[in-house]
């Protein structure tokens, strides 16, 4: 008998710059260490029972084989509705609306449903970390534009400047993780006039609508026509009602961008969870628990904040998102002037509380000395964590 060795082909990666995300490396070390966790950003509570009960009732009713492709026409018509009352966007939820396997699965397809090879796409550093392994994959070209440092608003002199005849797409995120900014009429105005006169596409990350302060609102993409006709607007159940493991979203976009991004949906995920489309399609018939996010949220901001106030950290603002940047020059700690990766390592070792690197964000690893919290956390989470920061 003639032996064969067991021989595992080598493969050249399509992600060869791509490692062990930081969000794994510091929930694993918060785990080691028993530090507080408030770097990934996934609240520690429970979402409303009415919602678990609900996925419950679907399943009894026998809602638990494929749902249509494009998801279940209940949820579709739910965000039609919800679009409408609070963006003035008339949607035809059968051609313009995708239910999909949470937000990071939308922009993915949305990308590879509009980008062809040697295209460019936009992203505004700092940004989600998939936003650009996902144009790679597209075999796109990245083109990164950073948003002004310390305050991270977009500056569109730049974003101007970047626009070329090969630009197919821009990617922008508001609220901003990781800064917490959230855009202005002024700026999305301003980006309006500016896209006018291209056939850019505007893939619109929408995950954190629900969740601005101090009086602002959610600038979505769907409030300005101009922006609308040519735009991938992207929002997520799981942030909204607290189920970031569910991974259900959903995309709005124009009948014949739509028509496109279902041609990828439906074969790199088909469709998405049967019950629980069902039960967010009832719960939704009430607005009140979106409508109440961002008092919900800012209660909780504000608390973090006030505990934040009395130590040496300086507090950048946070406009929306669940997320609060610091900075960490003026702490009377020698470990400040560790680069922000190695000083998110001693917080969490040293002091017990994990955060995350603000380069982590950038694609050169700009460091300006600003790291991120999450403050999605119960009320006794976030004062334990604070009574461990006061140390410092």
């Amino acid at each position: 008998m003639t032996s064969i060795s067991p021989h595992t082909p080598a493969l050249t990666s399509r992600l060869p710059h791509v490692g062990t995300t930081i969000f794994t490396v510091m929930s694993a070390l918060a785990s080691e260490t028993q530090a507080v966790n408030l770097g990934q950003g996934f609240p520690d509570f429970e979402c409303d029972p009415s919602l678990v009960d609900a996925v419950t009732l679907a399943m009894q009713a026998g809602h638990n084989q494929y749902p249509p492709m494009p998801g279940v026409p209940a949820l579709r018509e739910a965000m039609a509705a919800k679009m409408q009352a609070l963006y003035g966007l008339s949607v035809n939820p059968n051609t313009e609306i995708t239910v999909t396997a949470g937000a990071t699965q939308a922009i993915l397809t949305a990308i590879l449903a509009v980008v062809h090879p040697g295209d460019e796409v936009i992203v505004l550093e700092p940004c989600y970390d998939s936003y650009v392994p996902n144009i790679e994959l597209a075999g796109g070209v990245v083109v990164r534009v950073p948003l002004t440092p310390g305050t991270f608003r977009p500056d569109f002199d730049l974003l101007a400047a970047a626009i070329t005849p090969r630009t197919r797409a821009l990617i922008i995120n508001s609220p901003h993780n990781p800064s917490g900014t959230a855009w202005t009429d002024a700026e999305m105005q301003k980006l309006q006039s500016l896209l006018a006169p291209t056939d850019v596409l505007l893939i619109s990350d929408e995950v954190y609508e629900h969740m601005v302060f101090d009086g602002l609102q959610h600038q979505s993409a769907a409030r300005y026509s101009g922006l609308a006709a040519r735009a991938f607007v992207i929002s997520s159940f799981g942030k909204t009602y607290h189920v970031t493991g569910w991974k259900i979203g959903t995309v709005v976009a124009p009948a014949s961008l739509m028509a496109e991004f279902r041609k990828v949906h439906q074969f790199n995920v088909f469709t998405v969870n049967t019950p629980m489309q069902h039960a967010l399609a009832a719960y939704m018939a009430n607005p009140a628990p979106y409508l109440g996010l961002s008092a919900f949220y800012q209660r909780k901001r504000d608390l973090f904040r006030g505990g934040l106030a009395s130590t040496r950290f300086k507090l950048l603002p946070s406009e929306g998102t669940y997320f609060q940047c610091v900075s960490i020059a003026n702490l009377a700690v020698p470990e400040r002037d560790l680069p922000e990766g190695e000083f998110c390592q001693w917080l969490t070792r040293e002091i017990g509380v994990a955060a995350i690197p603000l380069s982590a964000f950038y694609g050169d690893g700009f460091d300006q000395k600003v790291i991120r919290f999450c403050f999605a956390k119960r009320d006794d989470t976030l004062l334990e964590a604070l009574q461990r920061l006061g140390r410092l």
